[in-house]
């Protein structure tokens, strides 16, 4: 497994190499002890999947407030999304800034998402399904949020939403908030 680093600390995209053979493939798609070496301790909680039906599906910019805070492992594992990581954390020095990484079921990337950046994605492809592993557990009164099409923020994302929620299309807008 590769680890490449982005523009925002923290925020790694894995890199898995398939270890072919007569019946397809293997794939390693996490290690705590390589991500310790890579300066992160991230112990798995919870693991949640999303299957989002059509092309366009937008989700996001989530994530979880403090005490509840979580780093957040994307994989997909069918289809193909952009996936995005908004820096929230104030003392960086890529606060407001963010990454995007396309996710495939072909390309073997993931993205890690660490405490305190916020989370979104729109799918590329119908039928497309995400795992994530989550480093601390769902507390409904730690959700947060940033609408996706914040003029404050200069996402590309590919096209218009096909689907979002009405939470997610509510989110409040720029400035993003000191803390989270």
């Amino acid at each position: 497994m590769r680890y490449l680093k982005t523009e925002l600390p923290k925020v790694l995209v894995l890199v898995s190499e398939p270890i072919p053979d007569a019946r397809g493939h293997f794939v390693r798609v996490f290690s705590r002890e390589e991500l310790a070496a890579e300066g992160l301790d991230f112990s798995v909680c919870q693991i949640n999947r999303s299957y989002n039906l059509k092309k366009g599906t937008l989700r996001g910019m989530h994530f979880q407030k403090a005490p509840h805070a979580e780093d957040k492992l994307v994989q997909v594992i069918r289809g193909a999304i952009l996936d995005v990581a908004l820096d929230l954390r104030p003392e960086s020095p890529t606060f407001g800034r963010h990454h995007a990484e396309v996710l495939s079921a072909e390309n073997n990337r993931a993205l890690l998402i660490p405490q305190g950046c916020a989370h979104g994605f729109q799918t590329l492809a119908d039928d497309t399904e995400i795992i994530y592993l989550v480093s601390a557990y769902y507390e409904p009164s730690a959700e947060g949020g940033l609408r996706w099409n914040n003029p404050g923020l200069t996402i590309n994302w590919p096209e218009p939403p096909t689907v979002i929620s009405d939470k997610d299309n509510s989110w409040p807008d720029y400035p993003l908030p000191s803390r989270v």
